[in-house]
């Protein structure tokens, strides 16, 4: 779907970062689908153009953008990057991050701050670099994807855990300082989502291949993951116009309570 064909983000121009796999490529799809045009951001040239392209086959307009956020310049020259390719921005989805396994006793500063520098500050920054071109457009809308794990965190992603803490806390302090401005930000803190790569880093960590058929019913009541195109549909209802004002909404995405759920201890 292009601008000429309605959507409910026709006009718009959307930055997703992270989107060459998983749930950035989902959202990337979706909103081009919907009207936008989109910006793919990634550190693999063919993953990045191959998204590219099956964007522009199926009639949307998208373009990529390599950059590594742990430096610091990587984010206001990829903001640049979406303003002088397509003239404009109105949506930004912080969505690249580091899912690095670290632990006290494994988290030492430079880990700390790698993680840190990709999941907190980056976006931080781009929104910082974002802002003076949402005031030109009029307002713009911000999607922070944050985890559940930014509540407390499995005890092996200690440093993540703390970014994704911080980045929430991000949120809901922009929604409140620009509002005014109707510039949005909403935040999702995103469950259990079967990706491609998180499917492989649970081989890699010793689950058979098949894992995704049998997870545990408390991990999964329904019994099955949520999937990347899931979030997407989530994004897409947040980041429209038709959301109205709303903003500084915290969404956990999950499929069961995360705040004070006591599952039943039976056995599987």
């Amino acid at each position: 779907m292009t601008d000429g064909d309605g959507g409910r983000l026709a006009g718009k121009v959307a930055l997703v970062t992270g989107s060459t796999t998983g749930i950035g490529e989902a959202m990337a799809r979706r909103f081009a689908r919907e009207g936008a045009r989109v910006m793919v951001h990634g550190l693999d040239r063919a993953e990045a153009e191959q998204v590219v392209s099956g964007i522009q086959a199926a009639g949307g307009d998208a373009a990529c953008h390599l950059a590594d956020l742990e430096d610091e310049a990587a984010s206001p020259a990829l903001i640049d990057a979406t303003v002088n390719r397509f003239g404009a921005l109105h949506i930004l989805v912080n969505n690249a991050a580091l899912t690095t396994r670290s632990d006290l006793e494994t988290t030492d500063a430079a880990t700390f701050d790698r993680i840190l520098a990709v999941n907190l500050r980056a976006p931080l920054l781009l929104i910082r670099a974002a802002l003076p071109h949402f005031r030109r457009a009029g307002g713009g809308a911000v999607l922070n994807i944050g985890s559940v794990n930014g509540y407390c965190g499995e005890r092996n992603l200690l440093a993540y855990s703390i970014s994704k803490g911080g980045l929430m806390t991000l949120s809901r302090n922009l929604a409140d300082a620009y509002a005014a401005e109707r510039i949005r930000v909403n935040h999702f803190n995103v469950g259990w989502v079967l990706t491609p790569n998180e499917r492989a880093l649970k081989v890699r960590e010793g689950l058979p291949d098949d894992w995704p058929q049998h997870v545990p019913s408390a991990f999964a009541p329904s019994g099955r993951l949520l999937t990347p195109d899931e979030i997407a549909h989530f994004a897409l209802a947040f980041l429209a116009d038709d959301a109205g004002p709303v903003s500084g909404a915290v969404v956990e995405l999950e499929q069961y309570p995360v705040i004070g759920r006591n599952p039943p201890k039976t056995a599987e």
